[in-house]
């Protein structure tokens, strides 16, 4: 073999390779737009994107949960998706370089991918039917075909056109003998370009087509919710909380307000897809040891209940000292403790045989909550209201539960849907499981806003007279800092004048 025929086919060899590259980002591509559509007739949690993360979210060890929430926040979820579509975007270069050379090994890969896919969706604990396989199945198959004809298109036609006679007239019989030489033997035939582009550009119109149908209609399904959560007003409770202390709002720059806004407020769960739940479709069964009446409420069974408000401060076990994942809202809801009582549970210090309250969310969370703490006369609710509206969405709409001087995971349960009534000896709920504490009340902490890391604040007298201003307790001093405290889930704040 010549030196142009050696050149000539690591070009087609490149050629080949980056073409079918190609074809497996447009493959994957497909499988992902068209199982967003079928998702459209089962649920958004089906799908193999949402499926396999939140597998990996179950799977991930406590430590790097915390390390992402730390470093990336309520983008967490966002880059785990993120991450999850680079990885297929790279796994699908490299089959689609297989399937160039081998494209039934190609896309037997995609299928491959459909089936881990359809085994995360169903091995959710939120799964409830064989239909979640379908996105993912669906969807690859779909794949799987768009890989295999572009791979087809790619293959060289062989040409058997006899190469053009030079020899001259004086050649020996012996070379006369030899057989002409092909074009093929020089140089591989050209593939198929037109068909090629013709079929890559209607692959990629008609996934991106489904994938646009698909989301709108998940989008779709929860303007029921939304339309519900829209129309809802709350009752007013019949006890309300107090006001807000004077001098609670320091209007400090850089000092958190007293109330946390709801859309400031820090979210931490799991949930990559957030549940749209339709109130008038919602249900909350409460049962298990020690219940002698259980119950089935809805949402209008709640409302027509004595509500109450309270503000609440809720913290994330992960936040660390002046972290970020703490708020304070004035949360309106009915009492859990009273809920118990009429469905005849008795906690434990009473003879109650159960200690241990495990909350399901929609999303398949569980939470485990210590039956003592829920009804020792704390303002343990069902809440339906944050700062005066609904809650949103993204904090558990329609209900979510609350339990003051609790940390989050285990007490503060969203878009619940079961209670049930068990021991701990007897059941580990989502992040026992992972080997975290079954019990864990708040510690008191305390947070400096202002002056931020390495901030240049002014000195202590360029402060107006007038204005509240940095201060310390000397020792001997008669005016200690002046201010007020609370722990068990409340908010702490400190105001402090001194004498100039």
């Amino acid at each position: 073999m010549s030196s142009d025929q050696k050149v000539l086919q690591r070009r087609h060899a490149w050629r080949r390779g980056l073409l079918g590259a190609l074809s497996g980002v447009l493959a994957g591509y497909t499988a992902l737009a068209i199982a967003e559509l079928v998702c459209a007739t089962v649920r958004p949690q089906a799908g193999p994107v949402v499926a396999v993360g939140s597998a990996a979210v179950d799977r991930t060890p406590a430590a790097v949960k915390d390390w992402a929430i730390r470093h990336f926040g309520t983008n967490d979820k966002f880059v785990l998706q993120l991450g999850i579509v680079t990885t297929l975007a790279v796994l699908a270069l490299l089959v689609g370089v297989l399937a160039g050379y081998r494209r039934r090994t190609g896309a037997a890969c995609v299928l491959v991918f459909g089936v881990v896919g359809a085994l995360a969706a169903t091995s959710r604990p939120d799964s409830t039917s064989w239909t979640d396989v379908l996105p993912s199945v669906v969807g690859a198959v779909a794949g799987a075909v768009v890989l295999y004809v572009l791979a087809g298109w790619l293959a060289p036609r062989a040409s058997h056109t006899p190469a053009p006679d030079t020899r001259s007239i004086g050649d020996t019989p012996a070379a006369a003998a030899e057989p002409p030489v092909t074009v093929a033997a020089t140089r591989e035939a050209d593939w198929d370009r037109r068909g090629f582009l013709v079929a890559a550009s209607a692959a990629a119109a008609a996934s991106t087509v489904a994938g646009a149908v698909g989301r709108g209609l998940n989008s779709s399904r929860g303007r029921s919710a939304v339309a519900a959560r829209n129309g809802l007003v709350l009752p007013a409770p019949s006890s309300t909380a107090a006001p807000v202390p004077k001098g609670a709002q320091l209007r400090i720059p850089g000092v958190s307000s007293f109330v946390t806004p709801n859309e400031d407020f820090y979210r931490v769960d799991t949930a990559l897809v957030v549940p749209r739940i339709d109130a008038t479709t919602w249900r909350l069964r409460i049962h298990g040891r020690g219940v002698t009446r259980p119950t089935t409420l809805t949402f209008n069974d709640l409302l027509r209940r004595d509500l109450i408000e309270r503000d609440i401060t809720l913290t994330c076990v992960s936040n660390e000292v002046g972290g970020p994942y703490v708020g304070n809202a004035r949360w309106i809801g009915v009492r859990l403790a009273e809920l118990l009582a009429e469905c005849g549970i008795e906690p434990p210090s009473k003879g109650g045989p159960a200690d241990q309250l495990v909350a399901r969310s929609v999303d398949g969370m569980t939470i485990g909550s210590p039956v003592e703490d829920v009804m020792d006369g704390r303002d343990a609710m069902l809440a339906l209201g944050m700062n005066g509206r609904p809650l949103p969405f993204a904090h558990g709409f329609p209900v979510r539960m609350i339990v003051p001087g609790l940390y989050g995971y285990v007490s503060a349960c969203k878009w619940i849907k079961d209670i049930e009534l068990t021991t701990f000896d007897a059941y580990d709920p989502y992040w026992v499981k992972r080997s975290w504490a079954r019990e864990a009340p708040i510690k008191t902490e305390s947070r400096i806003d202002t002056p931020k890391p390495f901030a240049r604040p002014p000195a202590p007298w360029s402060y107006p007279r007038t204005a509240t201003r940095p201060c310390s307790s000397r020792p001997g001093s008669r005016h200690p800092p002046r201010g007020r405290s609370t722990n068990s889930g409340s908010t702490m704040t400190a105001r402090c004048d001194q004498p100039d």
